[in-house]
């Protein structure tokens, strides 16, 4: 007979466990060319209403996320978490074969009790209102981690910052990227040591003279010979922002070409395929392997160079891109 109560009570657990387990749905609304960063946060999803007790913040948390109906994520778009403690971020660039809707299914993990909360995320992808882009510039921060810019406070700071090196007119993020996942290695555990971030910016502004000066062949040749670039003026960015000089990219597209933007850099005319090295969140800090890369990072693609579309034109020095304020997922 006592059993038969502890088997009972174990079913009624059991199912009570289930009952947790439905998956809450959430509409979001990325556009094309725009970065999109939507945030993990235990909060969303451990104090739902129907959890009775609240999860203590002290809790390790992570992370898994998939196409729904796929074993892994849409190419365009990133988990990325920098620890359980924590929030992950669900970010990217979505591309013009990406346009409808994306169901993005996420379950969250207690790691003491291995408890499970679902949610559903059905983002529907469209194209961008507004001026068209066409000038456009990538810069690497090494002074952050990719986790660091994502929130919508340090982006919005950096582009504020950036503003006093542009022509006047309205900034937007385009991209994100860890410099990990172009070919970057992982840093020594050294306190201070950052991965570094790609960020790209466009606007209808042309580039100021500051700005066309780092990306001269003069600036490249004094890189070369491992000299600072030329800067003209003020480097409004430090010291919040540590900018790479020696690896900036300027673009200039063409408005009639492949539409109002080209796909994210970091995954150069990809296809809307999957993306399976990001379904589980990343924790980052990994041990480094002995060619310094992050293990299971996927191959970075062919190194970036100068390259020109129609009657565009692009000054060889590095890339990125995203919106501000965001398209979705920043306070929306």
């Amino acid at each position: 007979m006592a059993a038969v109560l502890i088997w009972i009570s174990l079913l009624v657990g059991l199912l009570a466990g289930l009952g947790h387990t439905e998956a809450q749905q959430t509409t979001l609304h990325p556009l094309v060319g725009r970065v999109f960063v939507h945030t993990l946060d235990r909060e969303n999803f451990l104090h739902l209403p129907e959890l009775v007790v609240s999860v203590p913040a002290t809790v390790p948390i992570t992370y898994h996320a998939h196409l729904q109906g796929h074993p892994d994520l849409p190419r365009w778009l990133r988990c990325a978490q920098r620890s359980p403690h924590q929030p992950g971020f669900l970010y990217g660039t979505a591309t013009p074969a990406d346009r409808g809707r994306q169901v993005i299914e996420v379950t969250a993990y207690n790691r003491d009790s291995f408890d499970t909360t679902r949610q559903r995320l059905v983002l529907l992808i469209g194209d961008p209102e507004g001026p068209l882009l066409p000038y456009q510039a990538e810069f690497l921060v090494r002074s952050h981690d990719v986790e660091e810019v994502l929130p919508s406070t340090p982006a919005g700071r950096f582009l504020t910052a950036l503003g006093g090196l542009w022509e006047p007119g309205e900034l937007q993020l385009l991209n994100i990227t860890s410099a990990l996942d172009r070919g970057g290695r992982v840093p020594l555990p050294i306190e201070g040591r950052k991965e570094g971030v790609y960020i790209k910016v466009g606007s209808s502004s042309p580039f100021s003279t500051c700005l066309k000066m780092v990306a001269s062949p003069d600036s490249q040749a004094r890189c070369a010979q491992g000299q600072p670039p030329l800067l003209s003026c003020y480097d409004t960015l430090a010291p919040h922002f540590r900018v790479d000089w020696c690896n900036v990219l300027l673009v200039r597209r063409d408005p009639g070409s492949r539409g109002r933007d080209g796909p994210p850099l970091h995954h150069p005319g990809a296809p809307a395929t999957l993306n399976p090295a990001h379904v589980q969140c990343a924790h980052r800090r990994a041990a480094a392997p002995a060619s310094g890369q992050r293990p299971g990072a996927p191959h970075p693609g062919p190194a970036l160079r100068a390259h020109t579309g129609g009657s565009g034109w692009a000054v060889p020095v590095s890339f990125l891109g995203v919106r501000w304020p965001p398209a979705q997922g920043w306070g929306r």
